[in-house]
């Protein structure tokens, strides 16, 4: 696990894997993952949980459904999403793995990106 936090949430973009820690041991993961596509990167960095919201609708792409949305970045969210089609920048997680990741974060906890 490449990440330095020891709470909240690890996604490895590279790796195409994401975990929760608590008490800085996982308690969650690996699980698999997409991220952005070609122009529309996953942007990396440490990042806290800005809001959630349980079924999202993207103004931005046709109100697409995002089921299970926790957003750390601007536009940016870990939701329910194709595990073989990258997004436009969001952590598509399987439907059981968005479930645990929108239930376990909270707003204002940590999530590490690394390239």
């Amino acid at each position: 696990m490449p990440c330095t936090v020891t709470e909240g949430a690890c996604v490895d973009i590279s790796a195409k894997k994401a975990w929760l820690l608590s008490g800085g041991k996982v308690v969650y993961g690996p699980v698999s993952i997409t991220t952005g596509r070609k122009g529309y990167p996953t942007p990396a960095g440490t990042f806290n949980v800005l809001y959630k919201e349980k079924m999202h609708y993207s103004k931005e792409f046709d109100d697409a459904e995002m089921p299970n949305s926790v957003f750390f970045y601007p536009g940016d969210a870990f939701h329910t999403g194709s595990l073989s089609t990258p997004s436009h920048g969001c952590v598509h997680l399987s439907s059981s793995a968005s479930l645990k990741f929108f239930n376990t974060l909270g707003v204002g906890d940590p999530v590490q990106v690394v390239p």
